[in-house]
Protein backbone atom coordinates (compact mmCIF):
# COMPACT_ATOMS: atom_id res chain seq x y z
CA UNK A 1 0.00 0.00 0.00
CA UNK A 2 2.58 2.45 0.72
CA UNK A 3 4.72 1.74 -2.26
CA UNK A 4 1.54 2.82 -4.54
CA UNK A 5 1.17 5.77 -2.38
CA UNK A 6 4.59 6.89 -3.21
CA UNK A 7 3.84 5.83 -6.81
CA UNK A 8 0.45 8.42 -6.70
CA UNK A 9 1.93 10.97 -4.92
CA UNK A 10 5.34 10.99 -7.25
CA UNK A 11 3.28 10.97 -10.82
CA UNK A 12 1.52 13.92 -9.49
CA UNK A 13 4.38 15.79 -8.60
CA UNK A 14 6.55 14.67 -11.40
CA UNK A 15 3.71 14.04 -14.28
CA UNK A 16 5.68 16.85 -16.87
CA UNK A 17 8.89 14.27 -16.27
CA UNK A 18 7.31 11.36 -17.07
CA UNK A 19 5.40 13.15 -19.89
CA UNK A 20 8.58 14.42 -21.28
CA UNK A 21 9.92 11.06 -21.41
CA UNK A 22 7.30 9.34 -23.16
CA UNK A 23 7.32 12.23 -25.97
CA UNK A 24 10.91 11.98 -26.10
CA UNK A 25 10.97 8.48 -27.28
CA UNK A 26 7.43 8.54 -29.19
CA UNK A 27 9.65 11.85 -31.49
CA UNK A 28 12.70 9.62 -31.74
CA UNK A 29 10.38 6.49 -32.40
CA UNK A 30 8.72 8.66 -35.53
CA UNK A 31 11.23 9.72 -37.19
CA UNK A 32 13.10 6.66 -37.47
CA UNK A 33 9.83 5.17 -39.14
CA UNK A 34 9.60 7.92 -41.07
CA UNK A 35 13.03 7.91 -42.00
CA UNK A 36 13.49 4.42 -42.38
CA UNK A 37 10.32 4.45 -44.98
CA UNK A 38 11.22 6.91 -47.06
CA UNK A 39 15.06 5.27 -47.67
CA UNK A 40 13.97 1.50 -47.82
CA UNK A 41 10.50 1.31 -49.13
CA UNK A 42 10.80 0.79 -52.73
CA UNK A 43 8.05 3.17 -54.02
CA UNK A 44 9.58 5.95 -52.67
CA UNK A 45 11.86 7.95 -54.51
CA UNK A 46 14.70 8.37 -52.21
CA UNK A 47 14.90 4.45 -51.99
CA UNK A 48 14.82 4.70 -55.73
CA UNK A 49 17.59 6.93 -56.26
CA UNK A 50 20.07 5.03 -53.52
CA UNK A 51 19.38 1.45 -54.80
CA UNK A 52 22.12 -0.59 -54.53
CA UNK A 53 23.78 2.04 -51.84
CA UNK A 54 23.02 0.34 -48.74
CA UNK A 55 26.06 1.76 -46.83
CA UNK A 56 24.91 5.45 -48.09
CA UNK A 57 21.37 4.48 -46.69
CA UNK A 58 22.60 3.73 -43.76
CA UNK A 59 24.53 7.19 -43.44
CA UNK A 60 21.78 9.07 -44.25
CA UNK A 61 19.41 7.38 -41.56
CA UNK A 62 22.44 7.28 -39.08
CA UNK A 63 22.73 11.48 -40.18
CA UNK A 64 19.42 11.94 -39.33
CA UNK A 65 18.98 10.18 -35.89
CA UNK A 66 22.08 11.59 -34.74
CA UNK A 67 20.70 14.81 -35.03
CA UNK A 68 17.41 13.31 -33.83
CA UNK A 69 19.25 12.87 -30.43
CA UNK A 70 21.30 15.92 -30.14
CA UNK A 71 17.54 17.69 -30.92
CA UNK A 72 16.38 15.87 -27.72
CA UNK A 73 18.64 15.62 -25.24
CA UNK A 74 18.53 19.77 -26.01
CA UNK A 75 15.52 20.46 -25.77
CA UNK A 76 13.94 22.36 -23.23
CA UNK A 77 11.80 18.96 -22.16
CA UNK A 78 15.11 16.59 -22.80
CA UNK A 79 16.56 19.07 -20.04
CA UNK A 80 13.87 19.04 -17.74
CA UNK A 81 13.47 15.22 -17.89
CA UNK A 82 17.23 14.59 -18.45
CA UNK A 83 16.13 13.04 -22.41
CA UNK A 84 16.97 9.55 -20.92
CA UNK A 85 14.64 7.93 -23.43
CA UNK A 86 15.74 4.69 -22.93
CA UNK A 87 14.79 1.96 -19.42
CA UNK A 88 18.99 0.93 -19.90
CA UNK A 89 19.79 4.63 -19.49
CA UNK A 90 16.93 5.56 -16.56
CA UNK A 91 18.49 2.40 -14.75
CA UNK A 92 22.06 3.72 -14.97
CA UNK A 93 20.95 6.77 -12.91
CA UNK A 94 19.24 4.80 -11.00
CA UNK A 95 22.05 2.64 -10.25
CA UNK A 96 23.77 5.97 -9.23
CA UNK A 97 21.50 7.14 -6.85
CA UNK A 98 20.20 10.02 -8.71
CA UNK A 99 17.08 8.97 -9.78
CA UNK A 100 14.65 7.38 -7.30
CA UNK A 101 13.32 3.86 -7.44
CA UNK A 102 10.08 5.52 -7.73
CA UNK A 103 10.58 7.89 -10.24
CA UNK A 104 12.68 5.22 -12.31
CA UNK A 105 9.39 3.17 -12.51
CA UNK A 106 7.55 5.72 -14.05
CA UNK A 107 10.01 7.32 -16.37
CA UNK A 108 10.56 3.45 -17.44
CA UNK A 109 6.44 3.09 -18.04
CA UNK A 110 6.68 6.37 -19.43
CA UNK A 111 9.05 5.24 -22.30
CA UNK A 112 7.19 2.34 -23.28
CA UNK A 113 3.96 3.94 -23.32
CA UNK A 114 5.28 6.66 -25.66
CA UNK A 115 7.18 4.50 -27.93
CA UNK A 116 4.07 1.65 -28.12
CA UNK A 117 2.06 4.59 -29.14
CA UNK A 118 4.01 6.16 -31.84
CA UNK A 119 4.76 3.22 -33.27
CA UNK A 120 0.83 2.48 -33.55
CA UNK A 121 0.02 5.82 -34.69
CA UNK A 122 3.35 5.45 -37.27
CA UNK A 123 1.20 1.76 -38.35
CA UNK A 124 -1.67 4.25 -38.79
CA UNK A 125 -0.49 6.91 -40.37
CA UNK A 126 1.64 4.82 -42.95
CA UNK A 127 0.00 1.80 -43.51
CA UNK A 128 1.44 -1.01 -45.70
CA UNK A 129 3.88 1.17 -46.09
CA UNK A 130 5.45 1.04 -42.86
CA UNK A 131 4.36 -3.30 -42.86
CA UNK A 132 6.26 -3.54 -45.88
CA UNK A 133 8.91 -6.20 -45.45
CA UNK A 134 11.81 -3.86 -46.33
CA UNK A 135 10.54 -1.57 -43.44
CA UNK A 136 8.35 -4.15 -41.49
CA UNK A 137 7.67 -1.30 -38.82
CA UNK A 138 11.57 -0.78 -37.61
CA UNK A 139 11.69 -3.42 -35.63
CA UNK A 140 15.25 -4.67 -34.62
CA UNK A 141 16.19 -8.62 -35.56
CA UNK A 142 19.05 -10.39 -35.47
CA UNK A 143 21.28 -10.56 -38.83
CA UNK A 144 22.67 -13.62 -40.84
CA UNK A 145 25.23 -14.25 -38.09
CA UNK A 146 22.16 -15.32 -35.80
CA UNK A 147 21.03 -14.38 -32.55
CA UNK A 148 24.59 -14.73 -30.10
CA UNK A 149 26.30 -11.95 -32.33
CA UNK A 150 23.40 -9.80 -31.95
CA UNK A 151 23.19 -10.54 -28.06
CA UNK A 152 27.00 -9.81 -28.38
CA UNK A 153 26.84 -7.04 -30.64
CA UNK A 154 23.84 -5.22 -28.25
CA UNK A 155 25.98 -5.70 -25.01
CA UNK A 156 29.22 -4.43 -26.90
CA UNK A 157 27.36 -0.99 -28.25
CA UNK A 158 25.10 -0.44 -25.01
CA UNK A 159 28.21 -0.90 -23.01
CA UNK A 160 30.33 1.34 -24.83
CA UNK A 161 27.36 4.06 -24.93
CA UNK A 162 26.88 4.41 -21.29
CA UNK A 163 30.69 4.62 -20.76
CA UNK A 164 30.95 7.48 -23.09
CA UNK A 165 28.22 9.07 -21.50
CA UNK A 166 29.38 8.84 -17.84
CA UNK A 167 32.72 9.38 -18.65
CA UNK A 168 31.24 12.75 -20.16
CA UNK A 169 29.12 13.86 -17.54
CA UNK A 170 31.94 13.28 -15.11
CA UNK A 171 34.37 15.97 -17.27
CA UNK A 172 33.95 19.55 -17.22
CA UNK A 173 34.81 20.30 -20.38
CA UNK A 174 32.61 17.11 -21.66
CA UNK A 175 29.04 16.96 -19.88
CA UNK A 176 27.36 19.83 -21.60
CA UNK A 177 28.55 18.08 -25.54
CA UNK A 178 27.07 14.47 -23.99
CA UNK A 179 24.30 14.55 -26.03
CA UNK A 180 26.54 15.02 -29.09
CA UNK A 181 28.74 12.76 -28.37
CA UNK A 182 25.67 9.85 -28.25
CA UNK A 183 24.60 11.41 -31.45
CA UNK A 184 28.02 10.50 -33.19
CA UNK A 185 27.85 6.82 -31.31
CA UNK A 186 24.37 6.52 -32.89
CA UNK A 187 25.24 7.64 -36.34
CA UNK A 188 28.38 4.73 -36.14
CA UNK A 189 26.08 2.36 -34.90
CA UNK A 190 23.66 2.54 -37.67
CA UNK A 191 26.39 2.93 -40.31
CA UNK A 192 28.11 -0.07 -38.89
CA UNK A 193 26.48 -1.73 -36.56
CA UNK A 194 23.22 -2.46 -37.76
CA UNK A 195 23.53 -5.23 -40.41
CA UNK A 196 24.59 -7.58 -36.79
CA UNK A 197 21.56 -7.01 -34.70
CA UNK A 198 19.17 -4.16 -36.05
CA UNK A 199 20.71 -1.42 -33.87
CA UNK A 200 18.25 -1.23 -31.11
CA UNK A 201 20.67 0.16 -27.56
CA UNK A 202 16.98 0.43 -26.47
CA UNK A 203 14.49 -2.32 -24.97
CA UNK A 204 11.84 -0.05 -25.06
CA UNK A 205 12.10 1.15 -28.69
CA UNK A 206 12.80 -2.35 -29.84
CA UNK A 207 9.45 -2.90 -27.79
CA UNK A 208 7.46 -0.70 -29.35
CA UNK A 209 8.15 -1.86 -32.85
CA UNK A 210 7.76 -5.70 -31.79
CA UNK A 211 4.18 -4.45 -30.80
CA UNK A 212 3.36 -2.30 -33.76
CA UNK A 213 4.53 -5.88 -35.80
CA UNK A 214 3.22 -8.22 -33.62
CA UNK A 215 6.56 -9.57 -34.61
CA UNK A 216 8.09 -10.93 -30.87
CA UNK A 217 11.31 -13.00 -32.64
CA UNK A 218 14.27 -12.83 -31.02
CA UNK A 219 12.97 -9.37 -28.72
CA UNK A 220 14.44 -10.81 -25.76
CA UNK A 221 17.98 -10.03 -26.78
CA UNK A 222 17.13 -6.73 -26.85
CA UNK A 223 15.10 -6.17 -23.46
CA UNK A 224 18.15 -8.02 -21.61
CA UNK A 225 21.64 -7.03 -23.63
CA UNK A 226 21.41 -3.34 -23.30
CA UNK A 227 20.12 -3.44 -19.68
CA UNK A 228 23.07 -5.97 -18.70
CA UNK A 229 25.51 -4.43 -20.05
CA UNK A 230 25.22 -0.85 -18.91
CA UNK A 231 25.05 -2.44 -15.41
CA UNK A 232 27.87 -3.85 -15.63
CA UNK A 233 29.44 -0.85 -17.44
CA UNK A 234 28.31 1.69 -14.04
CA UNK A 235 29.67 -1.02 -11.93
CA UNK A 236 33.02 -0.56 -13.65
CA UNK A 237 32.94 2.87 -13.91
CA UNK A 238 32.01 3.21 -9.96
CA UNK A 239 35.13 0.82 -9.26
CA UNK A 240 37.41 2.79 -10.85
CA UNK A 241 36.24 6.50 -11.02
CA UNK A 242 37.29 8.50 -8.16
CA UNK A 243 36.65 11.59 -9.03
CA UNK A 244 33.61 14.21 -8.71
CA UNK A 245 30.12 12.62 -8.22
CA UNK A 246 27.39 12.79 -10.89
CA UNK A 247 25.59 16.25 -10.52
CA UNK A 248 22.60 15.15 -11.90
CA UNK A 249 20.33 12.86 -13.93
CA UNK A 250 20.85 15.00 -17.03
CA UNK A 251 22.03 13.95 -20.26
CA UNK A 252 22.64 17.50 -21.82
CA UNK A 253 24.50 18.02 -18.59
CA UNK A 254 24.22 20.35 -15.23
CA UNK A 255 26.48 23.00 -13.69
CA UNK A 256 26.63 23.44 -9.71
CA UNK A 257 25.58 27.46 -10.23
CA UNK A 258 23.45 29.49 -8.91
CA UNK A 259 20.33 30.05 -10.82
CA UNK A 260 20.99 26.30 -12.50
CA UNK A 261 17.25 25.21 -13.12
CA UNK A 262 18.86 21.77 -12.02
CA UNK A 263 20.26 22.73 -8.62
CA UNK A 264 16.88 22.32 -6.80
CA UNK A 265 17.26 19.28 -4.35
CA UNK A 266 14.04 17.92 -5.65
CA UNK A 267 13.21 14.11 -7.59
CA UNK A 268 13.33 12.82 -10.24
CA UNK A 269 16.91 14.22 -10.67
CA UNK A 270 17.90 14.22 -7.16
CA UNK A 271 17.21 10.99 -4.41
CA UNK A 272 15.16 11.83 -1.92
CA UNK A 273 16.97 13.40 1.24
CA UNK A 274 18.49 10.67 3.09
CA UNK A 275 16.94 10.92 7.16
CA UNK A 276 20.30 10.29 9.67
Amino acid sequence: MQIAKEAIAALRSHWKFYLAEAAGLAFFITCASLLTTALEHPAFWLHQALAGQELLRRGILGTGMALVIAAIVYSPWGKQSGAHINPAVTLVFWQLNKLRAVDAYWYIAAQVGGGVAAALFCTLVLGHYYAHPSVHHVTTQPGPAGVGVAFAAEFLISFVMVAVLLVALHRSRLKNAAGWLLGGLIFLYILLETPYSGMSLNPARSLASAVAAQDYRSLWVYLLAPPIATWLATVLFLRFHHGQPLECAIVAGCAPTPGSPHLREEPPHYPAAQVE
